[in-house]
């Protein structure tokens, strides 16, 4: 049994490893040859450009509404020469710029990167370096020949949040939301928990805070971790995410597939899930064996969900989850006592026939 286990955590690994797959060629194969990190403004057609600090930027307002996106571990995608974007149809999805309904409503609409440094073949390699610059691979990289060189002094959270402030540093807008998928939905935490202390410090505008945090399939590893004093990720994430929740910030999550959440891969972390607006989406038009589509489901599904009104709760007047979902709304999901649970729809990829169902948490 104890082999058994040790198979399917790897099988289960692995599925999430190949969760990671992009569009080939869309970045110059420069990118992945240096180390190349931080915050990236797109447009229509996954055309994109850097931010740089002091730089004008075509795809960028500082006073629009402002989604980012913060993908999870990249085992294997430098050599690909391989980045996420937002067509997804190589990962399930349907072939179409997701970013368009966002662009359409006037958001900016950003990647936030650090996929050299998550290009790893152990997930809680990747992991550590959310947290600490001196986890068991230090900040190491890794570039397209699949070599790996020493990084920077910093954790890759301490970088984002560099990147972030320096950029955003004259934001004068209202809402920013920040969506993170498996691996990345740590990095969305500790990030806007970083962005909470500045604001604090008084370091960083106060318009800089996130309005709302989006966990998409989210991904904790079991065990405590000896940069975290021995506590598990998953529960310091609780710690945080109960702050933050206290300054104002709205958390929801989506759940789509067994992928992070089995016994023998990661820690469920049901105690901070009952803390968010909760989803359970049914990807059932991908066959049970196909965790990796089903893990993929999250992100597409969630910006997609933004071209469609809020879903119908079945048997209710009331609105469900979903990115075009209110604000208020989500406040309310967050703060109730029930999760939402996909009840029709389930067989299709496009979200507009979605209804769900209350169930308590």
């Amino acid at each position: 049994m104890r082999y058994l286990n040790q198979l399917l955590a790897s099988v289960a690994l692995l599925l999430v490893a190949l969760s990671a797959q992009a569009a080939t060629g869309v970045f110059p194969k420069s990118t992945f040859d240096n180390l190349d990190y931080g915050l990236y403004w797109f447009g229509y057609g996954d055309s994109w450009q850097k931010a740089v600090p002091g730089q004008s930027n075509a795809y960028y307002n500082t006073s629009k509404p402002t989604i980012l996106y913060v993908h999870g571990w990249q085992n294997g995608a430098t050599a690909r020469q391989s980045r996420e974007t937002f067509n997804r149809k190589d990962a399930g999805g349907p072939d179409l710029d997701l970013a368009n309904s966002w662009l359409n409503a006037g958001y900016n609409v950003g990647i936030l990167y650090w996929n050299q440094f998550a290009d790893e073949g152990e997930v809680k390699d990747a992991e550590a370096k959310i947290w600490t610059a001196s986890g068991p691979k230090a900040m190491r990289w890794r570039n397209s020949a699949g070599n790996y060189s020493n990084g920077p002094s910093k954790s890759a959270a301490d970088l984002l949040f560099d990147s972030y402030k320096a950029n955003l540093a004259g934001y004068t807008g209202s809402n920013i939301r920040i969506a993170g998928h498996s691996l990345g939905n740590q990095m969305a935490i500790v990030l806007t928990k970083k962005i909470s202390d500045a604001v604090n410090a008084g370091t960083v505008s106060s318009k800089l805070l996130p309005k709302r945090v989006a966990l998409l399939d989210p991904f904790y590893s079991n065990w405590g971790k000896s940069y975290l004093g021995n506590k598990w990720v998953g529960e310091v994430c609780r710690t945080y995410v109960s702050e933050l929740k206290t300054k104002g910030v709205i958390f929801e999550a989506y759940r789509t597939s067994a992928a992070t959440s089995t016994v023998f891969v990661g820690d469920a972390n049901t105690g901070l899930l009952k803390m968010t607006a909760f989803t359970e989406l049914k990807p059932w038009y991908f066959q049970s064996w196909q965790q990796a589509e089903k893990h993929n489901a999250a992100v597409w599904h969630y910006l997609w969900s933004h071209s469609f009104n809020a879903p119908a709760i079945s048997g209710s007047s009331l609105l469900g989850a979903s990115a075009k979902t209110s604000d208020s709304r989500i406040k309310d999901l967050m703060n109730g006592t029930q999760k939402l649970v996909h009840d029709l729809g389930a067989y299709s990829k496009e979200p507009s026939d979605d209804t769900f169902k209350l169930q308590n948490r």
